[in-house]
This record gives C-alpha cells, sequence and structure tokens, in this order.
C-alpha cells in the first residue's frame, strides 16, 4: 500500500454537469483510508496548484460534498492553460512543497498530459508521487474509452434538444440548423439522431468533422428534404472542415481568433450564421434559423443521465483505490464489458495511450451518405442516455371529410 497522507485533487477543461460527481468521489473514497489524511482541491486547475491557492476538501460535510456533487460546472473552477514542461516544473515545486503525496487532475487530453509530465519529473527527482487522470469530457474524444464522463449527460441534452427544435419546426416548416461542440471529434453531433423516434423525424442531416463537409453537396440535400417532407433539421459539429481541412467557420471569415492553444474559435455563431446564409441566398428560402448551443450544453441544470452520475462518481472512487493500492501513475478508464447487458470496468491505463491523443468517431457510426449515422452509433449511445429519456406524444391526425372542396 502507498504512503502518503495528502491528496490533491483539481479539475481542468470544460465544465460538465458531472466533473462534481467525480471530485466528490475522491473526497468522500479518501476518507475511508487511514493512511489519507488531507485532501486539498486546487482552485482553478493547474493555475491554481502554482499559486498555492488551495482549500481543504477534508473540512467539508458529506452534505455538501454530495450536494456539489448533483450540482453542474466545475465546483473548484477550472482553467485553459496548457503546461508546458516550465510550467510543471512550478507545479511540481509546488505539490513538493506542500507534501503532496497523490495528485489526482480531472480533465481531457491536455490534463492527461499535464499529470504525464508531473509524473515524470517527479519520477527524475526520485519524490514518491502518484499522479492519476480521471477522465472527463462532453467530446467522448479520449483514447482508452469506451466514453467519458460528461458525454451521456451532454449527450442527452443534445438528443433533447433536437427533439424539440424538431417539434418546433413540424408546427412551423422551415430549415432549423444547430451548431453542436466537437472541434474533431462528432459524437456529441452525432448523439442528436436519438431525437428520432418515428419516420420523417429531424435532424433529417447530421454532418461530423470525420468527414469533408461540401457545400455543394450540402445544399442539394436540404433541398432534397425540403421536397420530401417540406422541412428541414440540420445538426452540424462546430469542427466540419472541407477537404484541405480548413475549418467551414473561418471559410468567409474577415477575422480569424484562436485560443490558448493556438485552436481557431469556432464558437460564437459564425458557423450557423455562414451556413443559414448560403441556404437562404442558394436555395431561395424564407424560413431559414441557425442555432449554436454553445455553452448551455455542457453544464444544463437538470438534465442528466443517472448512468454518467455514476460512473463520474466510481472513477473518481477508484483513482483513490488504485493510489493507495500500487505504485503506478495512470488514467482511470472507462471500458464497456461485451454481451447483451450494459457493464463497464475502469482499469488504469497507462497515460501515454491518452496524452495528446484525440479518438474520433469510428467509420462504423458514420452513414455512407456522410451526412447521417448507422444504427451501430445508435446501439452504442443508447444505454448511456440513461432512464426515462422522454417521447413525444402524437395526434391519430384522423381526418374530417371535406365538403366545401369536393
Amino acid at each position: 500500500m502507498a504512503a502518503f497522507s495528502k491528496i490533491l485533487v483539481a479539475q481542468g477543461g470544460g465544465p460538465t454537469v458531472v466533473i462534481n460527481q467525480s471530485l466528490a468521489g475522491v473526497a468522500l473514497e479518501a476518507r475511508k483510508h487511514a493512511g489519507i489524511g488531507q485532501v486539498y482541491g486546487a482552485l482553478h486547475g493547474v493555475r491554481g496548484i502554482v499559486n498555492e491557492d488551495f482549500v481543504d476538501l477534508s473540512r467539508e460535510s458529506a452534505e455538501t460534498l454530495e450536494a456539489v456533487a448533483a450540482t453542474p460546472s466545475s465546483a473548484l473552477g477550472s482553467t485553459r492553460d496548457k503546461p508546458d514542461e516550465k510550467y510543471c516544473q512550478a507545479i511540481f515545486r509546488s505539490l513538493k512543497a506542500h507534501g503532496i503525496g497523490c495528485f489526482l487532475y480531472i480533465g481531457g487530453n491536455d490534463s492527461s498530459d499535464t499529470v504525464r509530465i508531473v509524473a515524470e519529473q517527479a519520477r527524475a527527482e526520485n519524490y514518491a508521487l502518484r499522479c492519476l487522470h480521471i477522465p472527463k469530457t462532453i467530446d467522448n474524444d479520449l483514447m482508452a474509452n469506451d466514453h467519458t464522463p460528461g458525454f451521456p449527460s451532454a449527450a442527452r441534452f443534445i438528443a433533447q434538444a433536437f427533439m424539440g427544435a424538431d417539434l418546433d419546426n413540424r408546427s412551423l416548416p422551415g430549415v432549423y440548423l444547430g451548431v453542436v461542440m466537437g472541434r474533431h471529434a462528432g459524437f456529441l453531433t452525432a448523439a442528436s439522431t436519438l431525437a428520432r423516434t418515428a419516420a420523417g423525424d429531424g435532424p433529417h442531416l447530421i454532418y461530423v468533422p470525420e468527414r469533408a463537409f461540401d457545400f455543394d453537396a450540402f445544399l442539394s440535400s436540404v433541398k432534397a428534404n425540403m421536397d420530401r417532407h417540406g422541412r428541414c433539421v440540420i445538426a452540424v459539429s462546430e469542427g466540419i472542415a472541407d477537404a484541405n481541412h480548413t475549418p467551414i467557420a473561418t471559410k468567409l471569415a474577415t477575422h480569424v481568433e484562436k485560443d490558448p492553444h493556438g485552436n481557431v474559435e469556432l464558437g460564437g455563431g459564425a458557423l450557423a450564421d455562414l451556413l443559414t446564409k448560403q441556404i437562404k441566398e442558394k436555395l431561395g428560402l424564407k424560413r431559414v434559423r441557425g442555432d449554436t448551443f454553445g455553452y448551455v450544453q455542457r453544464s444544463f441544470f437538470g438534465c442528466v443521465s443517472d448512468v454518467d452520475q455514476r460512473e463520474a462518481r466510481a472513477v473518481g472512487k477508484m483513482a483513490v483505490r488504485y493510489a493507495v493500492a500500487g505504485d503506478r501513475d495512470g488514467s482511470v478508464a472507462i471500458v464497456r464489458r461485451p454481451g447483451p447487458v450494459y457493464g463497464v470496468d475502469h482499469p488504469l491505463v497507462a497515460l501515454t495511450e491518452i496524452a495528446g491523443k484525440t479518438r474520433t468517431m469510428p467509420d462504423a457510426f458514420i452513414a455512407a451518405s456522410g451526412n447521417d449515422v448507422t444504427d451501430a452509433f445508435r446501439d452504442y449511445l443508447m444505454p448511456l442516455l440513461g432512464r426515462d429519456v422522454p417521447v413525444p406524444g402524437r395526434l391519430k391526425n384522423d381526418m374530417v371529410p371535406k365538403i366545401l372542396q369536393e
């Protein structure tokens, strides 16, 4: 059993509905192990570690931790900082100064890479430090995982949001286009497929960044659906790009902004505006509406998957158990068990399997047309959304014979 008395946990990257379940899992599980004296939380991720902005989670009541667990967004605050070697050296100095024996970081790809670098520095200095990554991302793009905490609840929101948008569009027909988060991986946008509960339901078109986007083919498909249904509902990943890998959101932009990681800023509504303008101008349609879901899909209060809650808590607990039971660094993964009954295991995988890598949708999940998903994806996603996903009620619409128009 590892010998350490202090754990430090932090949260990084985009918030989710269930990230605090992992935090509570760490704090509450640590209380079951006699060798762990204190659990610190770093405010605003790695930035808080460098600035020594720590709170003592050991002094929080179990009741408070459970209330926080059921609350969306990062309770400790987060950061978009992407540490380099020098930054990680500052992180390591802070951990060492406070006698931290275990560093747990809840986050995505970049967070796992930070954990890897800090772990390597600890080994180089022969400092006993367990470094474990706890997975989190609504993008669902971590390697070595069947899915990641945060994604199931965000997917549930996307499915229900498009269900509502489709019902609205059915009442007042036209074109509706919704832009969903997803720079390189289209899992979240693809989740809109579960809005379909009857023939003719939207979204009628689904575009993910794993396939090159062509304007002419897009407009042709919109027209075909307007001709067939008299309306068209479209789900689009913010990261769709052309055959040259140029993001569509930048095609007609006069100014392109980049985030701290050097990525082109894809939010803010530019893509929705661009695509709806093309539809209006090229197809001559008047009733065309574009929405950008933005931050609302990450931390929407009241739309949560019970499966997601349970698994987010589990990976936090398992991180503590792996820390006290052995001397390995790594990332706690979610791996689906084979067979017809849904279940998962939580193995500890090497940080090098995840750090700096991006998982994208497999070809088997994307329809040959390039603008839809397959039954295989729907089968994959369905168990993750949890219980009581709503299904719209529908009138039979038994028509009364006309009299004046005979």
